[in-house]
């Protein structure tokens, strides 16, 4: 198990799928940083990670506890598959899938600031989805 200094790297990509859940591999890497003090200046348990425990309705306590233990990815994939709602694996990828395709484009909350996001990383807010946005600021946040 490595621990990503998110000071210096970021997560990996939201679309990175571990058991099959989008989210999950980007969530880890954050929970193990703040763990170590490398979270730089990502966040464990935001709105984006709150989506996949809200899914498998597991709390972020929880599964912090899990990766402050040593559990390699493999561990946590095999934790979530015997903890919180069972799903089927046809339902982790139809959440995994729709995950990948939203947009906050097509939020009224959040549309002003993801075009002004979108546009400063050169993306087409309407076109772009959510990782979009998040590959691209990684990129460009991390750019050598």
């Amino acid at each position: 198990m490595t621990t990503k200094d998110l000071s210096k790297e970021a997560p990996r990509s939201p679309r990175t799928r571990l058991g099959g859940y989008a989210i999950l591999a980007r969530m880890i890497d954050k929970g193990r940083a703040e763990i170590a003090g490398t979270a730089g200046d990502f966040h464990y348990d935001c709105p984006l990670d709150k989506r996949l425990l809200e899914f498998k309705g597991v709390n972020a306590e929880e599964v912090k506890k899990l990766l402050a233990s040593g559990a390699t990815d493999e561990q946590v994939v095999a934790w979530l598959g015997s903890n919180g709602t069972p799903k089927t694996a046809e339902e982790i990828k139809a959440w995994s899938d729709a995950s990948e395709a939203f947009s906050p484009f097509h939020n009224p909350a959040q549309k002003d600031w993801f075009v002004g996001e979108c546009t400063k990383l050169g993306l087409n807010p309407e076109k772009a989805t959510g990782f979009d946005y998040l590959d691209a600021d990684d990129a460009a946040s991390f750019k050598k």
